[in-house]
């Protein structure tokens, strides 16, 4: 924003701090406008025909648009992408324990990332992997849903959880036993 004698316009619209239409001015008139009152011309809108510029006190001015953004900053919310890996051959425990972890996570309303990493032969049965994700996602379907289906990239297969916003069941969720047990 030009300030003062920064700015390049011959004639200006000129408005007050309070909001009142001055008309259209002079650069020296509004400038000297501006110093009587002891503060600064400021150009708002310098596309407008005349350019727009307001007589405020600058550091206020600028205080003011950081505060707004800054607000405006805090209102946004950042999604985080969490990442559980999982093994095809996962024990019982601590599939159970990667799911708690994966529930809290979306509670706070992150993303997850579902990873199944395949090691040497375990590539001959992706149907394991598969399986493990699906039962993985099936668990949590209570608080999320699919973002896409299972993809197989090189030797690991992934998947993501998005938060879906409904309000967790109760606890016994975490408590389903793998299917082939």
């Amino acid at each position: 924003m030009r300030i003062n004698r920064e700015i390049r316009a011959d004639k200006l619209r000129v408005i007050t701090e309070d909001g009142e239409q001055l008309g259209i001015l002079t650069l020296r008139e509004a400038l000297a406008r501006a110093e009587d009152m002891g503060l600064d011309l400021v150009e708002i809108a310098p596309t407008a025909k005349p350019p727009v510029a307001k007589i405020i006190d600058y550091g206020k001015f600028r205080y003011a648009l950081a505060k707004k953004e800054k607000d405006s900053k805090k209102a946004q919310v950042q999604i985080k992408v969490k990442e559980i890996k999982l093994k095809p051959n996962i024990d019982t425990h601590d599939f159970q324990t990667k799911v708690k972890h994966a529930r809290e996570f979306l509670v706070k309303g992150n993303k997850v990332r579902i990873t199944c990493m395949f090691r040497g032969r375990e590539m001959l049965h992706l149907d394991l992997g598969t399986k493990v994700v699906q039962e993985f996602c099936q668990e949590l379907s209570d608080i999320s849903q699919l973002e896409a289906p299972p993809k197989l990239m090189g030797r690991s297969m992934s998947t993501v959880l998005a938060p879906s916003g409904k309000k967790p069941k109760s606890a016994e969720s975490g408590q389903k036993k793998l299917v082939g047990e």
